[in-house]
């Protein structure tokens, strides 16, 4: 088999329309049901009414049917008589009213003199609390129009003008077929090189919401012959496919080929990032996608392109999400050749939108899980400087947005204990976290992008923690520190490398494989100091230079085996079933602008660190020290 190239890098825009102008999929995709199982589906046609409502005219009270003409002088001075069957007859809501008669007196109007005559002390109007034929609907009337999306009160408008069936869109059926020998399905006992196959649920759950009918089918190896058996079966079933993997140019990439073979490719590869290399064509008359493994690739095509055909085929009118003007807290830097997504943080800051940029990585699903909105980086720029205002495409409600406690600065597990807690005691309230380390933290604290920053920065002059360093870089902003927790910091080692590993200067001796954090974090500083006290050159560490943002990641690093060890968190070791060899504790503090001690999620956030409940979850976390926890430190010029 030969390797694929790329046939195009066109645009997103001009992908779907070369996609709609190859497939006919509009002359197939409507049916007809019965009306009482109409909702949420859409009207393939107009409907107009087969029959009037009413179609008689009908009593609209309790009362009599009357001839308005009898009535006329009747008043308080000058009662009239009527008289059962001559002047009037019985009639209830809703009934009938004979053509001989033009209005109803309601029974509270009327002063019954024997059971067959009553007085009256006001005159009756011609038409009066009758509903006249067709007063609701009338006969041929429209009542929904065509591309409409039922609702409970439109199924009852169609029932009662005469409509019992109706000509809707069809819920497209679409087949998701995933491939790769190396994934698995969930729940499998994994061996090393499974991957846990995940992709095609999310897919069937887009496509439930948009309105269509998924078919997942088992996986299929990368074998050529498999998929196109799979393929096959799929065009016959289902009203479009959509293959997972193998749309890249790898040797076991074979989705182009197979596609090819049993029908047309109208394109391969689309000018966006992340999501290049996907596949558009059609078997059996039916629209085919190929869509890139990674998860966020995927969901990118997804939501912009593949949601576009099912909207289509739906006839589902395209609704644009919510965009909002935002500053940006990081540069983004882009290329020329891409209309690219960049996943976003995003919270009010002083009353300013401050959306922060997180990883990029088209592998990253937590990426998506932790966005709040994507920043559209358009093909023909190279992207935005630090500050400048964008729009951003929301994927929360801004009130959710506003409502967030904005948290940027260094990692800790506890930090998103604290953020479930305050969202379970007040489900108003929400915590969005970025990590960036420390020094970050205090950067985005100088840039007014976040409500508060966790640090722990030691100050290598005096060995103190935090104070130094908010003295040297927010000097005048009035800057003050809740104490959260004292913790330990050490080495991590599996078990099995513990005998080698008593003090740094072991790591050196013994040349032990090691994972750092990332530049600016206080681990990394910590670090760097502790070397320069045991005169150790950074390029004698075997993996200086490899970076970890969090500290959860340099125990996974560890406890896979990839390196033999790293500095981190006593916690972190514990969760990983690490050993762990202290070395020095420190002080992890939230640093926060004065003025935002008063904000309601603030106050939630000291609520939530002070209570037992946490208390109780550091404890059996292990390694923090809280006997401080929740105390204030101001800034010095304010208690002077």
């Amino acid at each position: 088999m030969n390797r694929n190239v790329y046939l195009s890098n066109i645009t997103l825009e001009e992908a779907i329309e070369r996609f709609r102008e190859n497939i006919n999929y509009t002359e197939k995709n409507s049916e007809k049901i019965n009306t009482i199982d109409s909702l949420d589906r859409i009207t393939h046609v107009p409907i107009f009414a087969e029959m009037s409502s009413p179609f008689y005219n009908s009593s609209a009270m309790d009362g009599v049917a009357t001839i308005s003409e009898k009535t006329y002088g009747a008043s308080e001075k000058n009662r009239i008589i009527l008289n059962e069957n001559i002047d009037f007859i019985h009639v209830d809501t809703g009934d009938p009213i004979p053509k001989e008669f033009d209005s109803v007196i309601m029974i509270e109007d009327l002063i019954k003199v024997d059971e067959t005559k009553f007085q009256i002390y006001k005159s009756a109007v011609p038409w009066q609390n009758i509903r006249p034929l067709g007063e609701d609907i009338v006969e041929s009337q429209l009542i929904l129009s065509s591309k409409h999306k039922i609702r409970p009160i439109d199924m009852g408008a169609l029932l009662t003008g005469g409509i019992n069936e109706l000509e809707v869109y069809k819920k497209i059926s679409i087949g998701i077929i995933p491939t790769g020998t190396e994934i698995v399905e969930p729940g499998s006992k994994l061996k090393v090189g499974d991957i846990i196959e995940f992709n095609s649920r999310v897919f069937a759950s887009q496509i439930k919401q948009w309105g269509g009918v998924a078919t997942r089918y088992n996986i299929v190896e990368d074998n050529y012959e498999k998929i196109k058996e799979a393929v096959v079966k799929a065009s016959q079933e289902c009203d479009m496919i959509l293959i997972n993997a193998g749309s890249s140019a790898g040797r076991e990439d074979f989705t182009v080929d197979v596609i090819k073979e049993l029908g047309e490719v109208f394109l391969h590869g689309v000018a966006i990032k992340p999501g290049k290399p996907v596949i558009l064509g059609k078997v059996n008359d039916k629209p085919v996608i190929g869509i890139p493994g990674y998860p966020v690739s995927a969901y990118f095509i997804m939501e912009n392109l593949v949601k576009k055909i099912v909207e289509d085929f739906c006839g589902i009118a395209t609704v644009n999400k919510k965009s909002l003007k935002a500053t940006l807290a990081r540069r983004v830097m882009s290329s020329l050749k891409y209309h690219e997504f960049v996943r976003v943080k995003l919270g009010y800051v002083n009353e300013k939108l401050v959306a922060t940029p997180l990883s990029r990585g088209a592998g990253q699903t937590m990426s998506l899980v932790n966005a709040d909105g994507v920043l559209h980086v358009p093909q023909n720029i190279e992207g935005f400087e630090e500050r400048e205002e964008v729009q951003v495409e929301l994927l929360k409600s801004e009130e959710e947005i506003k409502n967030t406690l904005v948290c940027i600065g260094s990692h800790d597990p506890i930090i998103d204990i604290i953020g479930e807690l305050m969202h379970a005691d007040n489900d108003r309230c929400f915590l969005s976290s970025a990590h960036v380390g420390s020094f970050g933290g205090i950067m985005a604290l100088k840039n007014y992008e976040t409500h508060i920053a966790p640090i722990h920065l030691l100050d290598e002059t005096t060995g103190n923690y935090n104070n130094a360093y908010i003295e040297k870089y927010l000097k005048g902003k009035n800057i003050a520190l809740i104490k959260l927790v004292d913790r330990v910091q050490g080495i991590m080692v599996r078990k099995e490398n513990k005998a080698k590993v008593n003090q740094l200067s072991d790591i050196v001796d013994n040349k032990l494989k090691f994972v750092n954090r990332q530049r600016g974090s206080g681990t990394r500083i910590l670090f760097d100091y502790k070397l320069k006290e045991l005169n150790i050159n950074p390029r004698n560490i075997n993996g200086y230079e490899r970076e970890e943002f969090t500290h959860l990641a340099v125990a996974a690093a560890i406890a896979n085996g990839d390196v033999e060890c790293g500095l981190g968190i006593y916690s972190a070791a514990k969760t990983m079933n690490l050993e762990f060899i202290p070395l020095t504790h420190e002080c992890y503090d939230i640093a926060i602008p004065l003025e935002f001690l008063e904000l309601p999620f603030v106050k939630e956030f000291i609520k939530v660190i002070t209570s037992d409940e946490f208390k109780r979850k550091l404890k059996d976390l292990g390694g923090y020290d809280y006997k401080h926890i929740g105390e204030i430190i101001y800034p010095q010029e304010v208690i002077e």
